[in-house]
């Protein structure tokens, strides 16, 4: 797997979701520029909304995982319901999101 290294040192258990999936990302921290409302995945969000940088979010329904890099590669954070102000809260200072991909029930 790219982007991993030889071991594996934690897991987290991701609860089923059936039903919507929405996610509001923002350009900036503290829910500032650019706004888009997500309910499918997005490769690449340079190329779909020409945003530069995902820097807080406001998940409202659903799991998601954002990753570092376009087209679902690079290192990747699980988010839940509930709002990120800013990613350096959390220890991801360096990290940009540059893709999105919705954590769905594959037994629909």
């Amino acid at each position: 797997m790219m982007g991993m290294s030889d071991g594996i040192r934690s897991c987290r258990m991701i609860p089923m979701h059936r039903g919507n999936l929405r996610m509001r990302i923002y350009e900036r921290e503290n829910f500032g520029g650019q706004m888009h409302e997500m309910m499918d995945d997005c490769d690449s969000i340079m190329e779909r909304y020409r945003m530069s940088d995902c820097q807080s979010c406001n998940v409202m329904d659903g799991h998601w995982l954002m990753y570092e890099q376009p087209h679902f590669r690079g290192r990747m954070m699980y988010m839940r319901p509930g709002e990120c102000r800013g990613f350096r809260e959390m220890g991801m200072s360096a990290m940009r999101f540059m893709s999105m991909r919705r954590i769905v029930d594959s037994c629909n």
